[in-house]
């Protein structure tokens, strides 16, 4: 150390260092400008602040201190499984409704700048859109119309949501949970038509087993009559070969 002291000055070792240190700063600045984007995943590049491209898969630089990589977009279809909304239908029952949005990201550019916060502005749509539709159902419609209200916000999401670059593919009420008293009378409902269907088929039953036994009893009728007409003739062919016999001894 003493010997590469004596070779090289307080200046010009401060340069090395200077120099090492730099060459350091530019090979990290060159490695984080390389970006290699995944399959199914797009970034959206700025350049001074502007939209400048978008970067499918593959490895894309990044010119350092002008441009800017967005975090990944994903392209895959998506699930968004939000919590139960409090609704109100058209004859004032109050019930909790959970829904399931799948969507997908179809222009990474509107969905980048279109809206703040994507994920969020699909929860508020999805909610006001299913207040809106079951405001227009009473109770029986909505439990009995999940598939018509199911289409019914797919049309609505999927359109309002175009300028955001997102295709809504399906919606689904995951679960429709009326009131506590309204649960227990559906309860209370579906027991006694099950009771009344039990009822049903035990009287049908009955009725097919009586069906039986009568037919039993007429078959047991008929054979017993065929029996003693069979007997009868076997007994007259008896008594008449007899006779003949008789007949013919005295002949």
């Amino acid at each position: 150390m003493n010997t590469i002291k004596f070779l090289l000055t307080d200046g010009q070792i401060f340069g090395i260092i200077a120099l090492a240190v730099l060459l350091l700063f530019i090979f990290i600045v060159l490695i984080r400008s390389i970006k290699i984007v995944r399959q199914a995943t797009v970034l959206v590049v700025e350049r001074l602040g502007k939209y400048n491209r978008i970067c499918h898969a593959g490895i894309h630089f990044i010119i350092p201190f002008f441009e800017r990589a967005s975090e990944p977009i994903f392209l895959k279809e998506r699930v968004s499984d939000f919590p139960p909304q409090p609704v109100i239908t058209k004859d004032n029952v109050t019930m909790s409704i959970d829904t399931v949005v799948y969507w997908q990201v179809t222009d990474p550019k509107l969905f980048m700048y279109g809206v703040i916060s994507p994920q969020s502005a699909l929860e508020n749509l999805t909610a006001t859109t299913l207040r809106n539709l079951v405001g227009d159902l009473e109770l029986d419609d909505t439990l009995t119309s999940r598939d018509t209200v199911n289409h019914q916000m797919w049309e609505v999401l999927d359109l309002a949501t175009d300028p955001w670059g997102i295709k809504v593919t399906r919606v689904e009420l995951k679960n429709i949970l009326p009131p506590r008293d309204i649960q227990e009378a559906m309860e209370k409902q579906m027991r006694a038509e099950r009771q009344k269907r039990q009822e049903i088929l035990e009287a049908e039953g009955k009725k097919q087993a009586a069906i039986l036994i009568a037919e039993g009893e007429r078959e047991a009728v008929i054979l017993r009559a065929e029996a003693a007409k069979q007997k009868m003739i076997k007994e007259a062919e008896g008594e008449a070969a007899a006779l003949l016999a008789v007949y013919e001894a005295n002949a």
